[in-house]
This record gives structure tokens, sequence and C-alpha cells, in this order.
């Protein structure tokens, strides 16, 4: 089954140390070639910060385009990993091993299964 591991980190935060905003953490290096040493990697992406975002909406027929991330939260989205695992107990023993665990969050989600009609 496919899972997305939807890492959740503070944006201020990490903004705060210019010098770790342009570099990759060895800590990432090493569990991104570890996923996909282990065969499971699909995807994934650092995201740029949510000033760089746009959010559209569509109400009554009409779209709405707005600057900026549509909520205020604590933790914003930061990055991805698509992982092909087992089940949600091999996920999940995926996303704890995420550096992004230590000070932020790690969202499990399964994908649906589309299927064309």
């Amino acid at each position: 089954m496919r899972y997305m591991l939807l890492i959740y980190a503070n944006e201020a935060a990490i903004q705060a140390d210019p010098k770790k905003v342009k570099t990759v953490s060895p800590a990432y290096v090493a569990y991104t070639n570890a996923i996909r040493e282990a065969g499971i990697l699909l995807g994934g992406e650092p995201l740029q910060p949510t000033a760089n975002a746009t959010t559209v909406r569509t109400r009554a027929g009409k779209t709405e385009v707005l600057g900026g991330p549509y909520a205020e939260t604590r933790e914003q989205l930061a990055g991805y990993y698509m992982i092909e695992a087992a089940d949600l107990d091999a996920a999940i023993s995926w996303a704890a091993r995420c550096p992004g665990a230590e000070n932020g969050t790690i969202e499990v989600r399964p994908l649906w299964e589309m299927q064309a009609s």
C-alpha cells in the first residue's frame, strides 16, 4: 500500500537559521538513502515556505486565489515522502525514523487507490 509521510515543522524556527534553510541535513540525506535502499521510496521533496504558497478554492462556481497559506497553524507542511509499505505498522516505523519527527510531526496517511470508471 502507498503512504504519504507528511512532514510538519515550525517554519519560523527553520527560517531563523539562514544557513540551514539552503542545506540538507546529514540526517535527511541518510534517511532518504535508507528509504531508497529499502526499495520503498516512490517520491519526496521539501516544500518552499508557506509565503510562496497559493491557495485556490471554488465557492458558488467562482474561483478564489489567495496568496499564502489558508490556515494559520503552529506547524506548516514542510515536505513529504511517498512510500510503498507492507502495512500501516511498517509506514509508522519509517515515519518514526524521519528526522522531522524529532522536532515536528509526521502524519502518515494512506493513499486512496483510485480506479478509473
